[in-house]
């Protein structure tokens, strides 16, 4: 079905942009970010229009005389496309397309285009998909020519009508379809999730304004390969790894898609069973990028949609990333809260600074999670041992003459009472609360 198959990316190519300075600060966008955004979906930027406004205009959006000069640079520079740093309803798309001769797209389309470019795993691609039809959902009559005169009036009934409601059946049942294929692959992650949880192992999970530096940080971390770019929305899917703590506790790190200033209803929506790793997690590390002059705009904007996510409960710890960035310069530290707990840490992930201390404090956090113990296997429990070094941080082994094994180990209290039941055990014994 080529209508409702897999959506391919529109090019985007010669584009004139439109921002506009609202008084409201509710409707207000911030001019920065959209030209990232822009340079993010591989649009050339022809020629930028600004203008102020109270508030939007119901029909247009802007002021028709301001419309009129985008539709002039569109004829200019024969642009391909008009994009806005707002979102249009599709009222006010099509209204604008009228007058400017031009395809008009909103923020939320320009949004979705950059996540059909990036989405690389099968869920996210399905989820991709699953957002860009309902965002067109509401803009049927201005995607196909034939369906522009739905008036009524003798002439004017008949195939028209048939052929737009055919085409909003077809569309509805591609969104069913994609619903019942994203609820397996949830199920899925569901079942992911609850094998890592009977592993004993803490989950963290990375968030943040996108372009923080998360995957660079991730990548750090875990020796990891993961894509990353100086760039909004370089990466899209969830990637998990382990990574050992300081003292041997071995953790479960998540990376997440970045969150962005008043991310569109639907995206949360459709990346909600991604962003479940979030909610499910022991820990978050909100990643945030110190040298941003919107800094605590963008933290504000991560907590809303934490909270929109049911994930507010879950525990934080801010680490300001890019402090190689800031003027005047700062070195790599720990804050610490009244309590004596680690609160923010400032490191730089691309220059490998601060990365101990960040350890160091991950580690702090789940102190009483860990213990040392000593532990004996017998000769034939060589997978048991693998298992231990798998498990946790073996600090010392040595071998009796008949083969016994006996191990020093940091594990988690959790593992230490899974240990404690395997068969091949002869002897355990927790020595003493790990130092961390």
């Amino acid at each position: 079905m080529e209508l409702f198959g897999r959506l391919e990316r529109k090019q985007l190519d010669v584009a004139i942009l439109v921002h506009v300075d609202f008084e409201d600060e509710t409707c207000r966008e911030e001019l920065t970010e959209f030209l990232e955004l822009v340079e993010s979906a591989g649009a050339e930027q022809a020629e930028l229009v600004k203008t102020k406004r109270d508030r939007p205009d119901a029909k247009l959006f802007i002021g028709s005389g301001k419309l009129d000069e985008v539709a002039a640079a569109v004829a200019l520079h024969q642009a391909d496309v008009v994009i806005f740093n707002h979102a249009l309803s599709p009222g006010q798309e099509r209204n604008i397309e009228r007058v400017v001769k031009a395809r008009v797209i909103d923020r939320v389309g320009l949004i979705l285009d950059i996540f059909a470019q990036r989405a690389r795993s099968h869920e996210g691609k399905l989820q991709v998909e699953l957002a860009q039809l309902r965002h067109m959902s509401t803009r049927l009559v201005r995607g196909w020519t034939h369906l522009e005169r739905q008036k009524g009036g003798i002439g004017l009934r008949g195939p028209g009508e048939t052929q737009l409601e055919s085409d909003k059946r077809l569309l509805q049942e591609r969104i069913k379809h994609l619903l019942k294929r994203i609820e397996k692959v949830r199920k899925q992650r569901a079942l992911g999730r609850q094998s890592r949880q009977r592993s004993d192992h803490p989950t963290i999970t990375l968030v943040g304004y996108t372009n923080a530096g998360k995957s660079t940080l991730f990548n750090q971390l875990t020796a990891a390969d993961v894509y990353a770019e100086n760039r909004l929305f370089a990466t899209l899917d969830a990637t998990l790894r382990s990574v050992h703590l300081p003292g041997g506790g071995q953790a479960i790190l998540a990376d997440t898609v970045g969150f962005i200033r008043h991310i569109p209803h639907d995206l949360v929506t459709a990346f909600r069973s991604t962003l479940e790793e979030t909610s499910e997690a022991d820990l978050l590390i909100h990643l945030i990028d110190a040298a941003d002059p919107l800094r605590d705009d963008k933290i504000a904007q991560v907590q809303q949609v934490i909270t929109e996510v049911g994930a507010n409960d879950v525990p934080q710890l801010l680490v300001f990333n890019k402090i190689d960035l800031l003027k005047p310069a700062v070195e790599p530290h720990v804050d610490f809260d009244e309590e004596g707990q680690p609160a923010r840490v400032w490191i730089s992930a691309q220059n490998n600074l601060g990365l101990d201390y960040l350890k160091d404090a991950l580690a702090s956090f789940f102190k009483g999670q860990f213990v040392r113990i000593f532990i004996k296997l017998g000769a034939e429990a060589g997978h048991r041992r693998a298992q231990l070094y798998a498990l946790g941080k073996v600090e010392q082994e040595a071998s009796d003459d008949d083969g016994t094994i006996g191990l020093q180990v940091y594990l988690t209290e959790q593992q230490y009472h899974q240990v404690s039941k395997w068969p091949e055990c002869q002897y355990i014994e927790k020595l003493q609360e790990a130092v961390v």
